[in-house]
Protein backbone atom coordinates (compact mmCIF):
# COMPACT_ATOMS: atom_id res chain seq x y z
CA UNK A 1 0.00 0.00 0.00
CA UNK A 2 1.51 3.06 -0.73
CA UNK A 3 0.98 6.46 1.51
CA UNK A 4 0.63 9.66 -0.41
CA UNK A 5 1.30 13.01 1.61
CA UNK A 6 -1.64 15.80 0.82
CA UNK A 7 0.02 17.24 -2.21
CA UNK A 8 0.66 13.98 -4.01
CA UNK A 9 -3.19 13.07 -2.84
CA UNK A 10 -4.47 16.75 -4.32
CA UNK A 11 -2.00 16.13 -7.63
CA UNK A 12 -3.74 13.04 -8.44
CA UNK A 13 -7.73 14.67 -7.38
CA UNK A 14 -6.91 17.42 -9.70
CA UNK A 15 -5.54 14.79 -12.58
CA UNK A 16 -8.92 12.87 -11.86
CA UNK A 17 -11.06 15.69 -12.22
CA UNK A 18 -9.01 17.12 -15.54
CA UNK A 19 -9.79 13.85 -17.26
CA UNK A 20 -13.50 13.07 -16.12
CA UNK A 21 -14.26 16.92 -17.41
CA UNK A 22 -11.99 16.59 -20.94
CA UNK A 23 -14.41 12.64 -21.14
CA UNK A 24 -17.47 14.39 -20.22
CA UNK A 25 -17.01 17.05 -22.89
CA UNK A 26 -15.64 14.82 -25.59
CA UNK A 27 -18.51 12.66 -25.18
CA UNK A 28 -21.21 14.94 -24.19
CA UNK A 29 -22.52 12.92 -21.54
CA UNK A 30 -21.79 10.96 -18.12
CA UNK A 31 -21.90 7.80 -18.35
CA UNK A 32 -20.31 5.64 -21.19
CA UNK A 33 -21.33 2.46 -22.85
CA UNK A 34 -19.77 -0.75 -24.27
CA UNK A 35 -19.09 1.38 -27.72
CA UNK A 36 -17.42 4.34 -26.29
CA UNK A 37 -14.81 2.01 -23.75
CA UNK A 38 -13.95 0.62 -26.98
CA UNK A 39 -12.94 3.64 -28.58
CA UNK A 40 -11.76 5.02 -25.74
CA UNK A 41 -9.44 2.43 -24.38
CA UNK A 42 -8.68 0.55 -27.75
CA UNK A 43 -9.98 -2.55 -26.38
CA UNK A 44 -11.94 -5.43 -28.42
CA UNK A 45 -15.85 -5.57 -27.74
CA UNK A 46 -14.90 -8.78 -26.22
CA UNK A 47 -12.61 -7.51 -23.74
CA UNK A 48 -14.20 -4.80 -23.08
CA UNK A 49 -17.53 -6.59 -22.29
CA UNK A 50 -15.39 -8.98 -20.48
CA UNK A 51 -14.01 -5.63 -18.15
CA UNK A 52 -17.67 -4.61 -17.88
CA UNK A 53 -18.68 -8.21 -16.41
CA UNK A 54 -15.86 -7.99 -13.78
CA UNK A 55 -16.26 -7.74 -9.99
CA UNK A 56 -14.24 -4.91 -9.40
CA UNK A 57 -15.69 -2.87 -12.73
CA UNK A 58 -17.65 0.16 -11.27
CA UNK A 59 -21.27 -0.39 -14.07
CA UNK A 60 -24.25 0.34 -13.72
CA UNK A 61 -27.34 -1.42 -15.10
CA UNK A 62 -29.63 1.44 -16.70
CA UNK A 63 -32.01 -2.02 -17.73
CA UNK A 64 -30.36 -4.24 -19.66
CA UNK A 65 -27.76 -1.88 -20.59
CA UNK A 66 -24.31 -1.73 -18.46
CA UNK A 67 -22.84 1.85 -18.63
CA UNK A 68 -19.76 3.71 -16.13
CA UNK A 69 -20.16 7.02 -14.97
CA UNK A 70 -16.54 8.67 -16.14
CA UNK A 71 -16.16 9.55 -12.89
CA UNK A 72 -16.18 5.86 -11.66
CA UNK A 73 -14.19 5.07 -14.76
CA UNK A 74 -11.27 7.39 -14.41
CA UNK A 75 -10.83 7.00 -10.51
CA UNK A 76 -10.76 3.08 -11.32
CA UNK A 77 -8.00 3.62 -14.32
CA UNK A 78 -5.95 5.36 -11.42
CA UNK A 79 -7.16 3.12 -8.65
CA UNK A 80 -5.03 0.47 -11.29
CA UNK A 81 -2.21 2.42 -12.15
CA UNK A 82 -0.99 3.49 -8.45
CA UNK A 83 -1.41 -0.63 -8.25
CA UNK A 84 0.19 -1.66 -10.70
CA UNK A 85 -1.64 -1.12 -14.06
CA UNK A 86 -3.36 -4.72 -14.13
CA UNK A 87 -6.13 -4.77 -15.08
CA UNK A 88 -7.79 -8.17 -14.87
CA UNK A 89 -11.37 -9.30 -16.54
Amino acid sequence: MRYYNSEQNLNIEQLISAEVKRLSEKYGKSYLDCEELIELTGLGRDNVRALMSSANFPITKVGNRKVVSILAFVTWQMRGFEQGGHYAA
